[in-house]
């Protein structure tokens, strides 16, 4: 089913093609990382403070960084980190919601409650405060771990309200009558059918978590000698490289994340739209 899907959107909606090829782009410079010339954490192995030319095609930094390596590793950082976030949070939404919507009654109330309450709290504002409180402690990946149990409680409901449909459809019952368990029948019979709104709340979330590790690190409350996109920036203030004139330090990592973000959030808008059967139809030329 996700691959007929996949080839919808591909076939019918441009949003998502468009959206293919940036994440594409952003994929292949995160397999060139692995081919760097450099240790992604060495300082001065070039020279510094170079403008873009034939040898540095994005120039280098003022720690003598050639800008296209120190991006490609950070771009790989950076998306690791949202992929950790969203696959996490993604597990708890989807066991949250199908477990939710398909018991119902008292144990759907109890879970909606407590989903709710977590929900409403301010996930920024506890993050940071966990982030200053715990500075010391806090590493990359548990920072990462940490922003995924705040970024799933949306997500949930909305896996719960199909969760809820499925529960009254006849497959339903003849998957019951036959004897199937509760963990089959979530897993082979309803997860199929919340596939696109598992897509669509990932790419949302991604880019939920990547502005959140960007901003973190721009503000030096992450672990700013593993290079990702906010610490070049972070770096890059640390240096004065816009007043230095070193604007290629700032300009080509926003760039950057830039087309990871338009990516990202081509795709999700391509998915939700053909969630919409009215939609769907209609860009079909039905």
């Amino acid at each position: 089913m996700m691959f007929k899907v996949l080839r919808d959107l591909l076939r019918y909606n441009k949003e998502f093609l468009v959206g293919t090829i940036l994440i594409a782009i952003i994929l292949a410079l995160i397999v060139a990382s692995f081919f760097s010339p450099y240790d992604e954490n060495a300082i001065y192995v070039v020279a510094p403070d170079m403008p873009p030319s034939a040898e540095f095609w994005l120039g280098t930094t003022s720690r003598g960084q050639e800008v296209f390596w120190q991006i490609a590793a950070s771009m790989r950082n950076t998306l690791f980190f949202g992929i950790i976030v969203a696959f996490v949070s993604r597990i708890i939404a989807i066991a949250v919601g199908l477990i939710s919507g398909y018991i119902g009654g008292r144990t759907d109330q109890i879970i909606m409650a407590v989903n709710d309450t977590l929900g409403a709290l301010p996930n920024i504002p506890i993050l940071l405060l966990l982030v200053f409180v715990l500075r010391d402690q806090m590493t990359w990946f548990m920072l990462a771990i940490t922003a995924a149990l705040l970024g799933w409680t949306h997500d949930s409901r909305l896996i719960r309200s199909v969760a809820l449909s499925l529960r009254q459809r006849e497959f339903t019952r003849h998957a019951v009558f036959s004897g199937m368990r509760t963990r089959q029948i979530l897993i082979r019979e309803h997860l199929p059918y919340v596939m696109p709104i598992v897509f669509f709340t990932t790419m949302n979330n991604m880019i939920w978590a990547i502005g959140l590790e960007v901003t973190l690190s721009v503000l030096g409350f992450s672990d700013i000698n593993r290079p990702t996109i906010g610490g070049m920036i972070y770096w890059a203030n640390a240096h004065s490289a816009m007043v230095s004139g070193i604007w290629w330090w700032v300009a080509f990592p926003m760039l950057f994340v830039v087309i990871l973000f338009l990516g990202l959030f081509m795709l999700a808008m391509s998915v939700n739209e053909y969630i919409d059967p009215r939609s769907r139809l209609a860009r079909m030329g039905a």
